[in-house]
């Protein structure tokens, strides 16, 4: 068994690294080692290919240069003069098979200087760490040479499990620490009247004793004790308390924490009265917001994280379009209200969906906006996490799976195919206010899903075919004969998709209906799967049950529609649910007792 490695953390300012190679894992050596403050040298003649991070630092001169190749003689004069000249670090980055690897790193060994061979662990005296530095607070992970990869990904679980800015807190704590330190080292000071040599390290040695962690009394007046009778106190809060809670700290609970070290002489245990009188308890609990997309429509398609966010918000601001299935997913207890939406009234609504949603976080309530589809895509996101950032309130954005790629899946529409669509644009229909958005220009290649786009499809049409008086000439104009498709209420039970092209794409939907929510698509992609009827000028698709197809076992919301479908009658021959709390299947702005629209 191959013993474990000494970790240490080294102060590298000032010193010379030596770097012998020019490719990117030398950049990366010479990187590391200007961050660390230390002066890296590069040894690699000029005819070498050089990465181009280490030819942008040699030329801004943070890099030395050596055009030549690597002599023995590099190792015992390019270093600093108080070690005589010898290098303090050496890195090989030079190819494995390299002879002058094994002979490099012989000489550093004999040296004593300390050397790290890339890819050769037998090679090397000590080895890189995979690091995450936050402030003073960095940690560091190796596998021995067993492969940096895992190192790395082993790191990054590590550092994602810490509070956000922990190193803040560890500053803080430290300030603590010191300031504390001092103040005993003044009083030792002034009881004993001199400074006994090793002052410091007696405290530290204090620290490791078995009776560090007993009771100081207070009428207890040893000088040994009362020393370190704050430090100790110190030590339990790192020990015991929450990290969540450490890096919560401000200054204003750092000086708190000396005021109650300067005033209490008893060790605090955690969650004791004392702990609790260190810091102030903490500000009233402020509430989040969420943005969440609801996905297209079938409740399946809503993210895991979307799910929770339903399920344990405080208060949940949903769109007007988001559908009734997933609405059912609310739990009873959760008030919801209903975007009031409609033409003309779209500011109006947003504005008082921001001030509910204020009102409740300023409760100390989490809320969550409901949005269809994905929050980013023509769904205001920005502009809500704007308007709540201003405010001070760290905003949540969880994405949904959008109707403009996802409608076209339950079409069969592939939006993009070999030899057929390189390129999907997503465009809106209708700009802002009302104006109708600049059409995009023809590419046989090409794939345009419009979104909001049905309730002036005949404009959005001839927009796309013919010039525009308001255009100057260059933008190609779509060939009447376009396929394309009208998709409404893609992923429900009730999807209807209508094919045609852009010659009769209007006169279908005027026949047909409209059924909202829906978008058009664009593009001979809609050929792919789906060969135009001969002599029809459009077909008719109703019905989606695909995602219900995916288990054997019925789904809750599939108990319930049968169950509303066919009830149970009271005494007064009213619908009755049996089996349980679920009321009937009514739309939920109807049956949920929390939702107002």
């Amino acid at each position: 068994m191959v013993a474990p490695a000494l970790l240490t953390a080294q102060n590298c300012v000032d010193q010379i690294h030596l770097v012998l190679g020019s490719g990117p894992l030398a950049a990366s050596r010479c990187a590391k080692s200007l961050e660390v403050g230390a002066r890296p040298v590069v040894v690699f003649p000029e005819s070498e290919d050089v990465h181009f991070t280490l030819a942008a630092a040699i030329e801004q001169g943070r890099v030395r240069w050596l055009q030549r190749e690597f002599q023995e003689a590099d190792l015992k004069k390019l270093g600093r003069e108080e070690v005589d000249g010898y290098v303090d670090a050496v890195f090989v980055t030079l190819p494995a098979r390299d002879p002058r690897t094994g002979e490099i790193s012989s000489l550093c060994k004999r040296l004593r200087i300390p050397v790290n061979v890339v890819d050769a662990p037998h090679l090397c005296t000590f080895t890189l760490l995979s690091t995450y530095s936050d402030g003073p607070l960095q940690i560091g992970i190796t596998t021995s040479g067993n492969g940096c990869k895992l190192s790395s990904r082993i790191r990054r679980e590590i550092a994602a499990a810490l509070p956000p800015k922990f190193g803040a807190a560890v500053e803080r704590l430290g300030t603590v620490r010191r300031q504390i330190w001092h103040e005993d080292y003044k009083s030792q000071v002034a009881f004993n009247g001199n400074t006994p040599d090793g002052e410091a390290e007696d405290e530290e040695a204090a620290a490791q004793k078995h009776t560090f962690n007993s009771l100081v009394k207070e009428d207890d007046r040893d000088p040994a004790v009362l020393r370190t009778r704050r430090m100790r106190w110190l030590s339990q809060i790192c020990e015991y308390w929450p990290l969540g809670r450490l890096a919560a700290i401000t200054d204003a609970d750092v000086a708190a924490i000396l005021q109650a070290y300067r005033t209490t002489a008893q060790t605090p245990a955690p969650g004791s009265d004392t702990t609790s009188a260190v810091l102030p308890p903490p500000p009233p609990r402020r509430g989040t917001i969420t943005l969440a997309g609801s996905g297209p429509g079938h409740p399946f398609l809503l993210t895991i994280a979307t799910k929770t966010a339903i399920e344990t918000a405080h208060f949940i601001l949903a769109d007007k379009l988001v559908p009734a299935e997933v609405l059912e997913l609310i739990p009873r207890r959760t008030p919801v209200h209903i975007a009031r939406k409609f033409p003309g009234n779209a500011d109006a609504a947003q504005d008082e969906m921001h001030e509910l949603a204020l009102e409740a976080m300023q409760q100390g309530k989490n809320v969550l906006r409901l949005k269809q589809g994905d929050p980013y895509l023509y769904g205001r996101g920005a502009e809500e996490v704007t308007f709540f950032r201003e405010r001070g309130y760290d905003v949540r954005v969880i994405p949904g799976i959008t109707s403009a790629l996802s409608a076209a899946t339950f079409a069969d529409i592939p939006v993009t195919h070999r030899a057929v669509a390189d390129q999907v644009v997503i465009c809106t229909g209708t700009g802002r206010k009302g104006a109708a958005p600049e059409p995009p220009s023809y590419r046989k290649s090409k794939t345009v899903v419009f979104l909001m786009a049905l309730h002036r499809l005949d404009s959005l049409v001839k927009s796309l075919t013919e010039e525009q008086d308001h255009e100057g000439p260059g933008r190609a104009l779509w060939p009447s004969s376009t396929s394309c498709a009208v998709i409404e209420r893609a992923s429900c039970p009730d999807q209807r998709v209508i094919r045609s092209t852009l010659e009769h794409v209007c006169q279908a939907v005027e026949a047909e209906g409209s059924r909202p929510p829906g978008l058009l698509v664009v593009g001979h992609s809609c050929e792919v799967l789906h060969k135009p009827s001969d002599g029809k000028s459009w077909s008719v698709e109703e019905g989606f049950r695909g995602l219900d197809a995916v288990g054997s076992t019925p789904s809750e919301f599939d108990v319930l529609k049968e169950l509303e479908a066919s009830p149970t009658k009271d005494v007064n021959g009213q619908p009755e649910v049996t089996g349980g709390s679920h009321p009937p299947l009514l739309h939920p702005v109807i049956a949920h007792p929390g939702i107002t629209a």
